[in-house]
């Protein structure tokens, strides 16, 4: 029998992080991994032989937990990195790895059969690719220095005298052998592995490898594999002291290498300890911070003896460290905590035994309650210490793809407005009658007439008008009040005459009218004095009374306390007509929570007709209300199974509409979220009933419980959950009154909205001691049952409801059984079960999986007409949510978190994100490319960031276009509706803020905003990119944006600091440097200009710098820029402005640049033959000249044009007579300076008519040309062509181009238009290149961007950066990507024609006019949301590198035909390069 250590430790001894190898049958060798380490202070030997309940966690690595053993029987565990064990017999095995290179790993195993054999040491390297010798010697007790042994194997040779060669054996992909050492002095064998055929050398970090073989005294023999000689430390030791280490470092998220490091260097610092004389046991008592070891007295070796054979047992040890483990927060302690977790729990014992505590006591007191029964669930299920995960299925991520598109539909008006009814023009008599003194207006529904009732206060007397289109005889039974649910009988100085006075009311006839042949009828009543507050009221028809939904009618009387209310604009951008419904109708919401989401039940419909915006304009009102900002109560009583009622038939017709509006599903997740789940029956009633029973069971009937009792039975409301939480968290405070307070003020309850409710809450809570736990048992129950009503997003009442409940606790939710939703997914169950458990677990990640798994689950029901859907819309909200708030919770966990560990977080959130968004397409490839990055770190790819770093600035972009959106149709809405209910000004402006920074977008953002920086230093990326490195001093100026501020002039020279800058915008006058944290392409236009202008342009990453500058806005700051960083300083006031040229208030001379005017040819349409200076501009002459030069391989589009002069032609034909007139007016209005008249002239033009010549002509020259002529599909093709060349033309007016050439001193009027046409090529790829890096001017490197799809993405305003790389002119096979692409979206067009500017204003010396213009092709590009992970140029190496070097090589060839550098935009068409236009580079 092998009597190797493995087969003699105990079965619970604990390992280190492991990876998994095939099992070797040959011999039963166990691996290093195995310490002997145990739980307890006793030796290996006495340790009884149950199974271990301790993790193979280390620093934060995450075991995988699922159903059953995910490793397969073959396998087996062995250790990363074992270094020494104390053995437990005589004859005992080490093994240990070491990685010789990528694809090699050395075995070392020691071993010595019986203890009078030899030690054997065998040697196996496993996929070798050489032949490989084992250079050798040995080192012994007697003389430190390499010696030979007297023994060794067969074949060994001797080399120079001095070490010995002794080769391997190879068998297949093994190569092995083993030496013999029975020679007692030798101490140590050194050797290295020389691989013969490659003469390489396998070193151990730099240094010999060494195999210690040591003994102490006659004891057992200590085997130890190490890179360090001659001590053993003992392995628990080693890892006290790595999570000591951990501790010290900020508890960071190694990686498996880092975590190797950080044991080693462990090992090293205790090893130092050592040799400085330190023994093992003083260690270990330091590590484990015992007292100083010293001889037990008699007494402590009883008292030891006892308490060991009486028994601490293990299984108490156990349960005490679970119940610190769960105190902590189920923290996911690595293997060095757990022991010291189990040191602490013993001590903790142990000294409740030195106070007197018998074991018994100490047994009964731990073991209560179902403690016992968790710790056993965990060890069976080997997840004590550790965090359990939910075994995710393996999905396509395309899945969930959602393409819903709302389209927002601005309300018609209609051109003839209807004619005002009878009510209408009465209370637009009024309104002139009493000026702005109305106080009051409402509507009330009588069938299917109305009732209108103003209220109004001229001259200090109050006046109420009662109209009505009812034509039936009428009779107002009225009265007065001073509080809700009062009669008065009115003074008889105001009442009108014809009634009737009764004990407690008056009955007055109305009285009938005519206007404009409209009958009505109207009662006037005024009130002088008596501070009364309203008017209650009903109506009589003969013996028909008429109430307000079975209730009285009530009209405030205001007293002045409703201001006039005045919307913002003409309610563009909103649905107006809803929105003045809503405002009207507030006053009967204020009434209570039933009134208003009764009224909002009403207007549902109405909303849905209105699309997006009108549905909008509901969730700004009630997150209005839900925030407070509007009235909850007033002057009326309200049961609340009444508002639970009103609230299940406000979700329930929210559910029809998400049932068949799929593109509204985003904005009713959101409506929802703001009202309750609510239920028919008694749900409601619940509320009323059980507090009573908290006051019954807990003797707690008067102060602050009558007060909060007399406010639930009068109108509960969400303020209800808070109150009880508050009352909670006071409670388990041990009754601390500033907790109660607290935890009202964070969820904005203060006092005096405490007093504010019509039945006011004065007092606070105090209880006596021996009410705690009934109350804390009590309110737990009440709690469930308010929430059921109003808190729709709880996650536990929406899981209760969904997976079904019956009653519990005695006198609450007495009789109420919820059933669980049918056709749940399997599974789902216990997936709840996991969250609810969990929801509070420190460790994050396992937690989010779970809720993201739950919601993938539940996705095909929420896409379904399920009988339930409103349960499981709620419980995905709440789902969602709490993402939201684990994410938050969790960010001190990241503060030093590594990159990989974010990403993995940023993937979850992703998926969290596009499982709640209506279109998600972007944000799945988002995911998808973040998920490839992972993979890309783990293969240790050298661009796996540089392609991460794409992804987050994709994903930033995603998610400011999610923010626009939102502000775009919610905004307008919450401005427009704020202003009619007069909500606070500063809560209207923030109304999108916090809507977003509600949901799990925000998360998300801060979560890049950490990465970013991380990223960065891996790509070694800095936090610049600088498009225009130019030196320069000037004045910071901070800006929303660049296109605000293009037209201005600068007086002094002034660095601006942009928040947005698009690409094609111009710089303005007087700007010497533009820093941004934008990301416009290099090439753009705007990038163009600043080279051009020689203006410091550069993108900051760095949020901290930007602020700096933002805070220094308006001093005088120098920037000196590098290639790929900005230097800057604030320049003193006494310090010399020495910059030169760019000193603060020169100014920037313009060029001196001339237009020459070109003239009608006679030729509407000329060949490319033809092209000449006279005729067309630089463009189509340049393109006309590479036809025949280039290589063959790079293809020349087939190109006509349209001339200078036939624009002006055009113009001059008579068909265009009243256009040209109307365009002379226009230009006069330019002229001096009303540049709103550049867009009227462009659309001006876009209605000239064409010539017949014109049509024939190019007709003519395009068939000849073998292009297309649009006109043989049809007269409407032609259109769509002569539609475009109009907008090429108009162009010449747009404001970019208009104020550059102004800028200039350019004469507009000189500045003529050829059109250059040309066949579009269905591109794959558009490229764009400069010959000679713009960046850093180095002429010997070409640089260039591509994008996927059209070149418009590329040299328009649309965002995200292109794929950018660099070549080397003498090595243009080896192109060098720069960056990968992060645009979202990629232009295709099919087979079509494009019309391209070709001014007389471009490429003039000195003056960059090219981009100013526009080219249209004459049919529509598709905008394809782009999924670069199925792209070949970003995910296949080779065919990327190809591409690149193809396009490389064309520009060299250009540039070579030229003799100068050359700017060339192309595209690549299946593997073809292209070049559609190339211009002397700027």
């Amino acid at each position: 029998m092998n009597n190797c250590v493995g087969h003699t430790l105990p079965q619970q001894a604990l390992f280190r992080p492991s990876v998994v190898e095939r099992h070797n049958t040959a011999c039963q060798r166990s691996s290093g991994n195995i310490l002997c380490i145990v739980p307890s202070a006793s030796k290996a030997e006495d340790v009884p032989s149950h199974k271990s309940f301790l993790s193979s966690r280390f620093l934060g690595k995450t075991p995988y937990v699922g159903k059953g053993n995910p490793l397969k029987q073959n396998l087996r565990t062995v250790a990363m990195s074992p270094q020494a064990l104390l053995a437990a017999d005589p004859a005992s095995e080490l093994a240990r790895k070491f990685k010789l290179n990528a694809n090699s790993e050395l075995e070392v195993s020691i071993c010595r059969p019986t203890s009078e054999s030899p030690i054997q040491i065998d040697f196996q390297v496993a996929y070798d690719i050489g032949s490989l010798v084992l250079h050798w010697g040995v080192i012994r007790q007697t003389r430190r220095e390499w010696s030979l042994p007297s023994h060794y194997p067969e074949g060994t040779k001797l080399y120079k005298n001095r070490a010995l060669r002794t080769p391997f054996t190879k068998v297949g992909s093994i190569s092995s052998l083993r030496l013999k050492i029975d020679d007692p002095e030798i101490e140590i064998v050194e050797f290295l592995i020389l691989d013969e055929a490659e003469k390489k050398w396998y070193k151990h970090n730099g240094r010999n490898f060494q195999v210690h073989l040591l003994k102490q005294g006659n004891q057992n023999p200590h085997v130890s594999v190490s890179g360090n000689p001659n001590i053993i430390v003992p392995e628990d030791l080693v890892q006290i002291q790595a999570y000591l280490r951990w501790e010290r470092k900020g508890r960071q998220a190694y990686t498996p290498d880092k975590e190797k490091e950080e044991y080693e260097a462990a090992r090293m610092e205790l090893l130092q300890e050592i040799s400085r004389g330190m023994s093992i046991e003083e260690l270990r008592s330091k590590l484990t911070k015992k007292t100083e070891v010293k001889p037990a007295s008699r007494e402590e070796k009883t008292h030891r003896v006892e308490s060991h054979e009486g028994g601490i047992s293990d299984d108490l040890v156990q349960v005490q460290a679970f119940i610190r483990w769960e105190k902590a927060g189920k923290p996911n302690y690595p293997p060095e905590k757990q022991l010291m977790e189990f040191e602490e729990a013993r001590k903790e014992l142990q000294l409740e035994l030195d106070k007197g505590t018998s074991l018994a006591e100490l047994r009964e007191k731990i073991m209560k309650g179902s403690i016992s029964t968790k710790v056993l669930k965990q060890l069976k299920a080997k997840k004590y210490f550790s965090i359990e995960r939910i075994q995710r299925k393996e999905r396509d991520i395309m899945e969930i793809l959602n393409k819903n598109v709302a389209e927002t539909l601005d309300e018609k008006t209609s051109q003839i407005a209807p004619p005002l009814t009878v009510l209408e023009l009465l209370a637009k008599s009024i309104h002139e009658q009493d000026g702005e003194s109305v106080l009051n207006q409402k509507i009330y529904k009588l069938d299917n007439k109305d009732l209108l009732v103003l209220v109004t206060k001229p001259f200090g007397r109050t006046k109420v008008y009662f109209t009505t289109d009812q034509s039936e005889p009428l009779i107002l039974h009225w009265g007065l009040s001073r509080k809700s649910g009062e009669w008065m009988v009115p003074p008889t100085s105001s009442i009108p005459p014809g009634s009737l006075l009764l004990e407690k009311s008056c009955e007055t006839p109305f009285t009938k009218g005519l206007m404009i042949d409209q009958d009505y009828q109207a009662i006037q009543i005024e009130i002088d004095g008596g501070d009364y507050a309203g008017i209650p009221f009903v109506l009589r028809s003969d013996d028909k009374w008429i109430k307000n939904s079975g209730l009285d009618f009530y009209i405030e009387l205001g007293n002045g306390s409703i201001k006039s209310r005045k919307a913002p604009g003409d309610g563009s951008g909103v649905a107006k007509s809803l929105l003045d419904k809503i405002a009207e109708l507030e006053t009967e919401a204020q009434r209570s929570l039933m009134h208003r989401f009764n009224i909002a039940a009403d207007l549902a419909e109405q909303a849905r007709g209105s699309g997006q915006l009108g549905l909008a304009g509901i969730l700004v009102w009630l997150r209005f209300m839900a925030m407070r900002h509007l009235i909850w109560n007033k002057n009326y009583n309200v049961k609340p199974r009444e508002i639970s009622k009103a609230q299940d038939r406000l979700t329930d017709l929210l559910q029809d509409i998400y049932k068949d509006s799929p593109q509204y599903r985003e904005i009713l997740r959101m409506i929802m979220a703001t009202v309750g789940r609510g239920g028919e029956g008694d749900v409601g009633q619940r509320i009323r009933d059980e507090i009573l029973v908290i006051q019954r069971n807990n003797d707690c009937k008067g102060g602050m419980m009558e007060e909060w009792h007399q406010k639930l039975h009068n109108n509960t409301s969400p303020d209800d959950v808070v109150i009880c939480q508050a009352l909670i968290d006071y409670i388990k405070s041990d009754f601390d009154i500033s907790v109660y307070l607290d935890t009202l003020n964070k969820n904005g309850i203060t006092k005096e909205r405490l007093l504010s409710y019509d039945r006011a809450i004065h007092s606070e809570p105090s209880f006596r001691r021996d009410q705690k736990e009934g109350l804390l048992r009590d309110l737990g129950n009440y709690m469930r049952t308010l929430k059921a009503v109003h808190s729709g997003a709880d996650l536990e009442s929406a899981i209760a409801t969904c997976m079904g409940y019956k009653s519990e606790g005695q006198g609450f939710m007495v009789g109420v059984q919820i059933n669980p939703i049918r056709g749940l997914p399997s599974g789902i169950s216990g997936l709840m079960e996991f969250i609810l458990k969990h929801v509070e677990d420190k460790s994050v990640e396992p937690l989010i999986e779970g809720l993201l798994e739950a919601r993938v689950e539940l996705r095909p029901l929420l896409l379904s007409s399920h009988e339930r859907l409103k349960d499981l819309i709620f419980l995905d909200i709440a789902l969602d949510s709490t993402v939201r708030t684990v994410v938050e919770r969790g960010y001190e966990e990241l503060s030093n978190a590594e990159p990989e560990k974010l990403i993995y977080l940023i993937t979850l959130l992703l998926e969290n994100l596009a499982l709640s968004t209506d279109d998600n397409e972007d944000l799945i490839y988002c995911l998808k490319g973040w998920k490839h990055s992972m993979e890309m770190s783990k293969q240790k790819d050298d661009q796996w960031a540089l392609f991460a770093k794409s992804f987050l600035d994709r994903t930033r972009l995603a998610l400011s276009s999610k923010a626009e959106y939102y502000h775009q149709i919610l905004q307008p809405s919450a401005e427009y509706l704020g202003s009619l209910l007069d909500v606070d000004p500063w809560a209207v402006s923030i109304f999108t803020e916090e809507i977003i920074r509600a949901g799990s977008a925000a998360s998300l953002s801060a979560l890049l905003q950490r990465l970013d920086p991380l990223l960065r230093k891996v790509a070694h990326l800095g936090s610049w990119q600088v498009i225009s490195p130019v030196e320069v001093a000037g004045y910071v100026e901070v800006v929303e944006e660049l296109l605000a501020v293009q037209n201005k002039s600068y007086t002094q020279s002034t660095i601006l600091v942009a928040k947005h800058v698009r690409g094609e915008e111009e710089i303005p006058d007087g700007t010497v440097a533009v820093l941004t944290p934008d990301m416009p392409d290099v090439l753009s236009h705007v990038s163009v200009r600043a080279r051009n202008s020689k203006v410091c342009f550069a993108t900051c990453f760095d949020d901290n710098i930007l602020d700096e500058f933002r805070r220094n806005s308006g001093k005088l700051f120098r920037l000196k820029p590098t290639s790929d960083d900005i230097v800057y300083s604030e320049i003193g006031k006494t310090e010399p402005e020495d910059v030169g040229p760019v000193q603060a208030g020169d100014e920037q001379a313009p060029p001196s640049v001339t237009l020459v005017g070109k003239h009608f040819s006679g030729k509407y349409a000329i060949s490319a033959e033809e092209f000449t200076n006279e005729m067309v501009g630089a463009k189509s002459r340049n393109i006309s000249y590479l036809k025949g030069k280039v290589p063959s391989w790079v293809g020349i589009p087939t190109s006509v044009a349209l001339p200078f002069g036939v624009f002006e032609e055009v113009l001059s034909n008579d068909i265009n007579k009243e256009i040209v007139s109307q365009l002379q007016l226009l230009k006069e209005k330019l002229a001096i300076g009303e540049f709103d008249a550049l867009l009227n002239i462009r659309k001006m033009i876009l209605q000239l008519a064409s010539p017949i010549e014109l049509v024939q002509e190019l007709k003519g020259k395009m068939q000849a040309s073998g292009m297309p002529w649009p006109g043989d599909e049809g007269e409407h093709r032609w259109e769509l062509a002569w539609m475009a060349i109009k907008r090429v033309w108009a162009s010449k007016w747009n404001e970019r181009a208009y104020f550059s050439t102004r800028k200039v001193k350019l004469d507009h009027d000189y500045l003529c238009m050829a059109v250059l046409v040309q066949e579009i090529i269905s591109a794959d790829y558009a490229f764009v290149i400069h010959t000679t890096n713009p960046s850093s001017g180095d002429s010997s490197e070409i640089y260039a961007e591509v994008v996927k799809g059209l070149g418009e993405t590329l040299v328009g305003a649309y965002p995200g950066r292109a794929l950018s790389f660099v070549c080397n002119k003498n090595d243009l096979n080896s192109p060098k990507v720069l960056g990968f692409p992060s645009k979202p979206i990629g232009l295709f067009i099919k087979q079509s024609i494009i019309f391209r500017s070709d001014s007389n204003g471009e490429d003039l010396e000195g003056y960059a006019g090219a981009g100013l213009y526009d080219s249209v092709p004459m049919d529509e590009e598709e905008k394809v949301v782009l999924d670069y992970v199925a792209d070949p140029l970003i995910m296949d190496k080779n065919f990327r590198n190809s591409l690149l070097s193809s396009i490389a090589r064309a520009g060299y060839a250009i540039e070579e035909l030229y003799g100068s550098p050359q700017d060339i935009e192309g595209v690549v068409k299946d593997g073809k390069i292209f070049v559609v236009q190339t211009r002397p580079q700027m």
